[in-house]
């Protein structure tokens, strides 16, 4: 009887090692805590950046540093404004976080600001096109675009802000230059 049990157990063992092996294996998460962002433009925009331009035609000076937060899931710029605001206005500041959603393949902004809430709320989503990505903001007002733009040759990015106006034409907001900071 006991060579009989043997056997049995034997054939179950091997027709469970057969159903197992014929599982399909599962592909690999698209997102998530495992899967890391990583992109060799977004890379080269971590680190400390000088960021000169105007904005609405007036120049300013912002200092952004850059850096990768929450397991490397997104590209956080600070910016700051580093010239005295005018009377009755506030300093400029915000954290912008860059990310990826690569079930959508599409690039992502969170884009805070002294401004609150109302226009955080708003993500933009973005497409790359060569050393650029256009990031495209539906805020309630209009849409907005934010354009990073990176010059190997003279090793700056471009930034570029554009917004509709209410006749449907496209005005620049702001135009920078980011030049990394000198140690």
């Amino acid at each position: 009887m006991r060579p009989v049990r043997i056997l049995i157990a034997m054939t179950i063992l091997a027709a469970a090692g057969h159903a197992l092996a014929q599982e399909p294996a599962k592909p690999p998460p698209l997102d998530g805590p495992s899967v890391v962002f990583k992109d060799a433009l977004v890379e080269g925009l971590a680190g400390e950046w000088s960021a000169t331009g105007k904005m609405m035609g007036h120049p300013f000076h912002h200092r952004i540093s850059a850096s990768w937060v929450l397991n490397h899931q997104f590209l956080q710029l600070h910016m700051i404004d580093l010239e005295e605001p005018a009377k009755n206005r506030a300093r400029y500041e915000a954290l912008v976080y860059i990310g990826r959603d690569n079930l959508s393949d599409r690039y992502v902004a969170h884009w805070i600001d002294i401004f609150g809430g109302r226009m955080s709320e708003t993500l933009g989503y973005g497409t790359r096109d060569g050393d650029a990505i256009r990031f495209v903001f539906e805020y309630p007002d209009g849409p907005f675009q934010t354009t990073f733009s990176w010059d190997a040759k003279a090793g700056t990015w471009g930034v570029l802000m554009r917004q509709r106006n209410p006749s449907g034409t496209w005005e620049v907001f702001a135009d920078q230059t980011l030049a990394r900071e000198k140690k």
